[in-house]
């Protein structure tokens, strides 16, 4: 086998690595990745009416989609949160390198122990039992007015204040939502 060959063979073997990694093996993490396309992601954003006195929590934060779109953007305060080691380090060094990295920290780890009580708005692309497992600790630490904005999966019994139907995101306000649920006997 000449160097050549080796060498493609190297390349061949890193690059299945690494889609097998990113397709199969991150559902070990809780979740396959599934980047939020970024029509999803500018919906999201305007839903929400992000600004530069909002702090954005990004659930599931991926490779930053929304992370870095939201503090460029609309100089928001973000905080993205990821589990998957690979994502998380993709996330610091998009952090590191790019611009306004003093407007967003990066949390790796799982986002069912981190406390939303500072989040004006929370975005997420997650599943339906994780968007369950969330809905309490929504309804225990978001304050009043924090916007949740969602792309693909509702948050179960509560009601949407807005849908786009082209690129399936959901806007909720809390505690309305949960409210006009319980007015609706959801």
């Amino acid at each position: 086998m000449s160097s050549i060959e080796l060498w493609l063979a190297v390349g061949l073997f890193a690059v299945t690595g690494a889609i097998v990694y990113f397709v199969f093996l991150t559902f070990l993490f809780g979740a396959g990745y599934e980047p939020t396309y970024q029509k999803a992601v500018d919906t999201m954003l305007r839903f929400a009416e992000v600004g530069p006195n909002d702090v954005v929590i990004d659930l599931g934060a991926g490779t930053g989609a929304i992370v870095f779109r939201a503090a460029r953007t609309y100089r928001a305060r973000v905080v993205g949160v990821e589990i998957e080691p690979i994502r998380s380090l993709i996330l610091r060094l998009r952090r590191r390198f790019g611009p306004f990295a003093d407007h967003i920290t990066i949390v790796w780890g799982d986002l069912y122990r981190l406390d939303f009580r500072e989040a004006t708005v929370l975005t997420a692309f997650l599943w339906p039992g994780a968007m369950a497992k969330l809905k309490p600790k929504l309804e225990r630490e978001l304050r009043p007015g924090a916007r949740v904005v969602s792309h693909v999966h509702e948050v179960p019994g509560w009601i949407p204040l807005r849908h786009d139907d082209e690129t399936d995101v959901y806007l909720y306000r809390w505690p309305d939502a949960a409210d006009a649920a319980a007015t609706d006997g959801r």
